[in-house]
């Protein structure tokens, strides 16, 4: 049976980058992904300004850019067709821009560097159980090839990085620490011809969502609630035009013009959950142990902290005893509930699609002031606590 330090499951954001990191500290990494790669998924795509400088640090950020990912310098968020807040991006640490790269872009850099740092990677491989020892504790996983051979593999630590539906998190009974009912479901389609900034278009009941991304492509998301699921997809092509025209007049105008490419996507399954995050042999990352609406674009930028978190807690851990090993985990488990607590209640915030007039109000006072215009837009960007900004 083939041994390794570490077997990561999910080979995207999460998983690549988890990979990458543990190899880089000298592990042994094997890395699974059941898609082939490069290969596409539903994302919002956006970067936020914490992803962005772990890529940076990581060296990773030069090479996004210059594979054609276009920078966006322009932020603006509008109420209602009415109320405009608008500037530029905040420059820190020397980063001047967002990003939204096509996840095939992306996640196919990220696995290339986890390959370069000395992992493992095979694609086109489903797991299908977990090995465990006598006192229970995961020791590896079962897989199966496209060609339908299976595999025993053995590891010190078994990373689950494989999405919302996580089967690594099925396979080792992770419990559902804290769950919500989804709240809104999202349509997305990719624009040619259609100049855009960094957009976001509300009213009560939708939101928009405008970046853009490669190939001179723009990525125009519409956000309905929940509840409005069956209906919208009973016809989701004439629900996202309404959309546009009803909570971006302006946008719609624009895209008159302009054609849209590809198929429309579009899903209700926006899933709000935290899993426990490590047991005995295993550990989950990103959307695999905490998963939440995707309104806040977070979910990259989420998944690389939660990656170099994940990384940072084990450290030499591996070559210890497992006492040491679940210690590091433990520590990590906490780490990550510190990370995404107050992000998942700002999503579930956002996702309720409410505009109030203590709200319009709120916004009015932020429009008035230039200073807390430019600290509001950098919530779009950089994790910002949004209490800090309220006038009281």
């Amino acid at each position: 049976m083939e041994s390794y330090d570490v077997v990561v499951v999910g080979a995207r954001s999460a998983g690549a980058a988890t990979a990458m990191l543990l190899a880089r500290a000298g592990h042994r990494v094997l890395l699974l992904d059941r898609a082939r790669f490069p290969s596409d998924t539903l994302s919002t795509q956006h970067i936020h300004r914490p992803g962005l400088r772990l890529l940076d640090r990581w060296g990773l950020l030069g090479p996004l850019k210059a594979g054609g990912c276009p920078p966006v310098r322009h932020i603006s968020y509008a109420l209602e067709g009415e109320l405009r807040l608008e500037g530029p991006v905040p420059v820190e640490e020397g980063i001047d821009a967002v990003y939204a790269p096509r996840r095939y872009v992306l996640d196919g850099l990220v696995a290339d560097a986890a390959l370069a740092s000395g992992a493992e990677f095979r694609d086109g491989c489903t797991v299908t159980g977990v090995l465990t020892g006598d006192d229970g504790r995961v020791t590896g996983v079962t897989c199966r090839t496209e060609g339908g051979a299976t595999q025993e593999i053995g590891a010190r630590l078994v990373v689950g990085a494989d999405g919302m539906r996580s089967t690594v998190a099925r396979l080792v009974g992770a419990r559902t620490e804290r769950e919500d009912a989804p709240m809104t479901c999202v349509y997305y389609g990719y624009w040619a011809g259609l100049p855009a900034q960094f957009e976001v278009h509300e009213r009560t009941g939708r939101l928009i969502g405008v970046v853009p991304t490669h190939d001179e492509l723009t990525l125009v998301a519409a956000y309905f609630p929940q509840a409005e699921f069956p209906d919208v997809r009973r016809d989701p092509h004439l629900a996202y035009e309404e959309a546009l025209r009803s909570t971006a007049p302006d946008l719609a105008e624009r895209a008159a013009g302009a054609h849209r490419v590809e198929r429309l996507r579009g899903t209700g399954s926006q899933f709000n959950f935290f899993r426990q995050a490590t047991g005995p042999g295993w550990v989950l990352v990103g959307d695999a142990g905490c998963h939440k609406d995707s309104i806040t674009g977070t979910g990259i930028s989420d998944a690389f902290e939660q990656a170099a978190a994940l990384a940072d807690a084990v450290g030499p851990g591996l070559d210890r005893d497992t006492a040491t090993l679940d210690a590091a985990l433990r520590g990590y488990a906490a780490a990550r509930d510190r990370l995404m607590e107050p992000r998942y209640q700002m999503a579930l915030d956002s996702a309720g699609l409410q505009v109030t007039d203590e709200r319009r109000g709120f916004l009015r006072w932020i429009a008035s002031d230039p200073g807390s215009t430019r600290a509001f837009l950098s919530v779009a960007v950089s994790h910002v606590d949004a209490a800090q900004f309220s006038p009281a």
